[in-house]
């Protein structure tokens, strides 16, 4: 076992929505020794969300990282050592820990509890579609969207990491499935590749007029994971009593008062149709379900987990940017060497 513990540390606050490797600090630290009761994790992979932006410089669901402490992040490893009688070295765990070779660990992470992973699900997996990504679209699109047969489902960043799982799983139940993404590119992907219906490039005209010509009848679920003008975009184009699922809000991140504001919120009385937010973490006592369900879909390729993959420790602050700047297409991980 090497005697390093490489960390990147929270040097400076980001002003605005960008992420630029100028706001992390690399250092080498000691490993962490464990007491009674404590088990270390060695890392292997790193997951990129847009939360973090959040928790670099904002009080949200947890406290904001502190400068010169290691950048939060969720993680992927296994157990080398421990003192702990639920966990044994070689148990493969997922948890809220940080950019940083080595995590202590006494069973709970900055969220809640360490999960170990049953064989069956490798560490990407528990990542990305049967992780907190996967939970996300599963439970919003199922317990806040409440979709039905006939129903028209659209999800906005739908080439990212939770809204390439929401829009499949919808389309998996037999929905008509429609994506907003940038890029023709990603489009193409989302139609040809993952089966959806159809897809909207927000880069390339009007979203609003583009969606009223292929949601003629008004959507039925709306899944969004932007908010500002693409937001408004969706909420003018409702059908009655439409469920509209607020999982996400990157066009605000950085800066929130600079949002563009919502216009077009009076559709929600006239539609008769509901908005509302959720955060996973309320649902992770009934991931199973949700695993029972998407497994199954992923086996028949009724589904497909895409993971955008980065090499290295050392790509983490890049990678972390590359979601800002849409350069991912479903979830990007960082593999650590």
């Amino acid at each position: 076992m090497t005697t390093r513990n490489r960390q990147w540390l929270l040097k400076s606050r980001p002003e605005g929505p960008a992420v630029e490797r100028e706001h992390f600090e690399l250092r080498e630290a000691a490993i962490p020794t464990i007491g009674d009761g404590e088990f270390l994790i060695r890392n292997r992979w790193f997951s990129c969300d847009p939360s973090q932006r959040a928790w670099m410089d904002t009080d949200t669901y947890v406290k904001k990282v502190a400068l010169g402490e290691p950048m939060r992040a969720f993680t992927g490893g296994e157990v080398v050592e421990s003192r702990h009688p639920g966990y044994k070295p070689g148990d493969k765990v997922t948890g809220t820990f940080a950019w940083q070779d080595y995590s202590l660990s006494d069973g709970r992470d900055a969220l809640g509890t360490v999960t170990r992973l049953p064989d069956s699900i490798d560490l990407p997996a528990a990542l990305s579609l049967f992780g907190i990504t996967g939970m996300t679209a599963y439970f919003g699109m199922f317990d806040i969207g409440r979709p039905r047969a006939g129903d028209t489902v659209v999800v906005s960043g739908a080439a990212g990491a939770t809204g390439v799982i929401a829009a499949q799983i919808a389309k998996a139940r037999g929905l008509r499935t429609l994506g907003i993404a940038g890029g023709e590119g990603k489009c193409r992907w989302l139609r040809e590749e993952l089966g959806l219906d159809d897809a909207i490039d927000y880069k390339a005209g009007d979203v609003r007029d583009a969606l009223r010509e292929r949601c003629p009848a008004g959507i039925n679920v709306y899944f969004d994971n932007i908010g500002g003008d693409i937001l408004d975009a969706g909420l003018a184009n409702l059908a009655d009593g439409a469920r509209v699922v607020m999982c996400g809000a990157i066009a605000g991140y950085g800066n929130f008062d600079d949002m563009p504001p919502i216009r077009q919120y009076h559709q929600l009385i006239l539609k008769r149709a509901s908005m509302q937010g959720f955060l996973v973490f309320d649902y992770l006592a009934r991931s199973d379900e949700a695993v029972a369900e998407m497994s199954p879909w992923l086996a028949a390729g009724r589904i497909k987990n895409p993971v955008d993959i980065a090499e290295g420790f050392d790509a983490a602050p890049d990678a972390l940017k590359r979601l800002f700047a849409g350069q991912n297409r479903g979830k990007q991980l960082v593999r650590l060497d």
